[in-house]
């Protein structure tokens, strides 16, 4: 299954095959407000209802697939219950910029969304549409106000409930069956 991480902090996706291969890695434009939590009920609200500091990218894990908006335009649907998705770049207001944005050095001007992730209509174009198509795929989407452990669900590598269980009789052997000290 082809899977995306989307890394807030530096503003960049980065699309990768079933095998793990690097298909192709881009600028991102994200939501204005920096969080790792959507507004409760943002799925259902009018965009001029959603006020500025409400507008996160969540973080997460998200089996996505492709779907069209009214218009026809192809997009990625991350997580429907909040209206999250990823798209070809939108033109916008243009005093917003998103295209010189996108062109951007810094991934400080990157924020301006209402939460879905922009990314330049070639990169959708030639890695992101081909890679979903016909299948569904997973979207990491990390953290950045929270762990990787409390969004995940991961585990702290060094705690003891971590390390390998092991009952006091069992014995680790090699492969000729040799015991392992």
């Amino acid at each position: 299954m082809p899977f995306m991480i989307v890394d807030k902090v530096h503003a960049k996706v980065l699309m990768f095959d079933a095998d793990g291969r690097l298909q192709g890695a881009a600028p991102a434009l994200l939501g204005l407000a920096r969080g790792d939590d959507s507004a409760p009920g943002i799925g259902d609200r009018k965009m001029s209802d959603i006020l500025p500091e409400e507008r996160t990218t969540a973080a997460g894990r998200f089996v996505v697939s492709l779907d069209r908006d009214k218009h026809g335009q192809e997009f990625l649907w991350i997580d429907y219950s909040t209206a999250l998705s990823l798209h070809r770049v939108v033109k916008g207001k243009p005093s917003e910029q998103r295209a010189q944005r996108l062109q951007s050095a810094s991934p400080k001007d990157n924020r301006i969304s209402y939460g879905c992730i922009n990314v330049p209509v070639n990169f959708y174009d030639k890695v992101v549409s081909p890679s979903f198509t016909g299948t569904n795929g997973i979207v990491y989407i990390l953290p950045e106000t929270r762990t990787a452990q409390e969004v995940f669900g991961s585990y702290d590598v060094n705690s003891q409930q971590a390390q390998v269980a092991k009952s006091p009789d069992s014995k680790l052997v090699g492969p000729a069956g040799d015991p392992i000290k």
